[in-house]
């Protein structure tokens, strides 16, 4: 009997030690996963865009009239005051040499309108001694009028032939003035590019700065004919800096009216702050560098820093650009690692204790990290980030040491 009861407790114990055994060889190993927690905190969402800054306005100054512009008085950097420093000299065009034979015809009308001059001047001199002689017969027959001695018919012809001689003095005089003009113009004619015709010693129209600022660019600094309307330099206040950016038409249409900014990758230490001024209402065709047609939009962005938080920042740099289409002060996130597609919704995996257990989250706006969740998860849930073949539904698992 005792044996019996010895045997059959060496048997317990040997199924007990073979079933231990097995379960220890075959039973289910928990995998090993990245835990993250569901947090709320600011969120923003940001539309990427590459810019130029440039300043915001710009003067081209051009040449008035065709000439020689003298070698320019002023260099690139150098400051200038509006309507005060002279920053181009232009001499009009020089008159032409003449020939022989188109000087001896000058020359010819010159005399000429001498001539007329003098004749005309005649024609003044004796219409001023005929309105003389008649203001005079007006006075002696009102003399008469006045004594009874005349009548007023008498009156009325003096008065009358002094009307006409007054006019006569006045056709008289335009005739002279027209022909000193004539003088003039045939005396123009005469002019030479050796006496240049300024007879006052100002040869030349000086340009003044239009507003206060430094010079831009120069087109040529040495003495060159222009012509009417040609650039000659620009000019512009430095610390006057707007930036263009060129965002996809597709992201343009998400960016809001007077959208924030932060500017970063201009060579500066910290990022600088901008906003939203305007957006041009067409867009146009670019080619990307991988050949393929965009369209694009020009934003125009003001920068809100002081001019001293953006020291050696210049006209023409290039500037990168996180534009704010979206953001929340207090958003419900998760790492856009734990979400997976199923179907056309939205899930991730949520761990309960040891198990991992699938949950199917709707989310709201996104950014290249997190994503906002608007049903699905409560704040402090631990999600699975980048769940491998491995997990599934029920499976059993582990935080993974952080490496």
């Amino acid at each position: 009997m005792h044996r019996r009861t010895r045997l059959i407790l060496i048997l317990t114990a040997a199924v007990l030690v073979v079933g231990a055994l097995f379960w220890a060889a075959f039973r289910p190993v928990p995998v090993s996963v990245d835990l993250a927690r569901v947090t709320r905190a600011p969120m923003q969402v940001t539309v990427e865009a590459d810019g130029t800054t440039r300043i915001r306005e710009m003067y081209d100054v051009a040449a008035p009239i065709t000439g020689t512009a003298k070698r320019a008085p002023v260099r690139v950097g150098e400051a200038v005051i509006g309507d005060e420093t002279i920053v181009a000299i232009v001499e009009p065009v020089a008159p032409s040499l003449l020939d022989a034979r188109s000087r001896q015809q000058a020359q010819a009308s010159v005399q000429e309108a001498q001539a007329a001059l003098a004749v005309a001047n005649s024609e003044r001199a004796q219409a001023e001694e005929e309105l003389v002689y008649a203001q005079s017969q007006y006075d002696r027959v009102q003399e008469l009028v006045e004594r009874g001695v005349a009548s007023l018919v008498r009156l009325e012809d003096a008065s009358q032939m002094l009307n006409v001689r007054r006019a006569a003095r006045d056709a008289a005089q335009s005739a002279s003035e027209m022909a000193q003009s004539t003088l003039e113009r045939a005396q123009a004619a005469l002019i030479g590019p050796d006496t240049g015709g300024y007879s006052n010693g100002d040869c030349c129209v000086q340009i003044t700065a239009p507003a206060d600022g430094v010079v831009l660019s120069i087109d040529r600094i040495s003495e060159r004919p222009v012509t009417a309307g040609e650039t000659l330099l620009s000019i512009g206040d430095p610390a006057d800096l707007e930036i263009v950016a060129d965002p996809l038409s597709r992201d343009a249409v998400r960016i809001p009216p007077d959208a924030r900014a932060t500017v970063d990758r201009w060579g500066g230490a910290t990022q600088l702050e901008a906003r939203l001024r305007q957006i041009e209402p067409s867009a146009r065709t670019e080619i990307s560098a991988l050949g393929i047609e965009e369209q694009r939009v020009e934003a125009i962005f003001d920068i809100t820093d002081p001019a001293d938080r953006r020291p050696g920042l210049g006209n023409g740099y290039a500037v990168r650009l996180a534009i704010i289409v979206w953001e929340a002060e207090e958003a419900l996130q998760v790492p856009l690692g734990a979400l997976f597609r199923v179907g056309d919704a939205w899930a991730c995996f949520v761990a309960q204790g040891s198990v991992a257990r699938q949950v199917t989250v709707n989310i709201g706006e996104r950014n290249d990290r997190m994503a906002q969740v608007l049903d699905g998860l409560a704040e402090g849930d631990q999600v699975i980030v980048h769940p491998g073949d491995t997990v599934a539904d029920g499976v059993r698992i582990e935080a993974a040491e952080p490496g």
